[in-house]
């Protein structure tokens, strides 16, 4: 895939900003409907932004630090790897989406929580927006960021972009379709 930077980073900061709409709507909601399970085996919409902030806790950071190290020069088209376009269509929302299974360390299902979880994810929201406005001034292609899966394989900042993006918008859907 080869993309304009800046119309990939601007698609991206959309979904964004669209999720933290929803962020903020989900905040609103009463603890019973956020705690809401519709099955043992199924997550709450607590537990579905909990996922998330688990996630956001290595990749916001992993962004920001690679963004700050760049020092070259800025390509204005993005061209995906085949690795992180591969994670990145899997993530992304479609009708005939297949479950996923996650690892433990980063399975909420059984976790007390409470409002600070979207409290935490609209943090990250906000976070996530600044990394694609500074993203504007690095390679997408060459700047490159570790994984949470394993610490040998990197992909291309846009490809981390898309993926943590498109995984945010994927369990949104989810939360959504938790509530009673």
């Amino acid at each position: 895939m080869k993309v304009e930077s800046n119309a990939l980073l601007e698609d991206l900061r959309n979904i964004t900003l669209n999720i933290l709409k929803q962020a903020k709507e989900l905040n609103e909601l009463e603890m019973q409907n956020l705690n809401h399970k519709s099955n043992e085996d199924s997550w709450s919409v607590l537990e579905c932004l909990e996922h998330l902030n688990r996630y956001g806790r290595f990749y916001i950071p992993e962004m920001e630090q690679r963004i700050k190290a760049f020092k070259g020069k800025v390509n204005p088209f993005f061209v995906s790897g085949r690795v992180g376009n591969y994670f990145a269509k899997s993530m992304r929302p479609r009708s005939n989406m297949k479950k996923i299974n996650t690892f433990k360390s980063m399975n909420p299902i059984g976790s007390k929580l409470d409002k600070e979880v979207i409290e935490e994810f609209i943090r990250h929201q906000k976070q996530i927006l600044e990394i694609l406005g500074n993203a504007k001034n690095v390679d997408l292609s060459s700047t490159k960021t570790s994984v949470s899966i394993s610490k040998w394989i990197k992909l291309k900042l846009g490809d981390t972009l898309r993926v943590v993006i498109y995984h945010n918008q994927r369990h949104m859907l989810q939360a959504f379709r938790a509530l009673p």
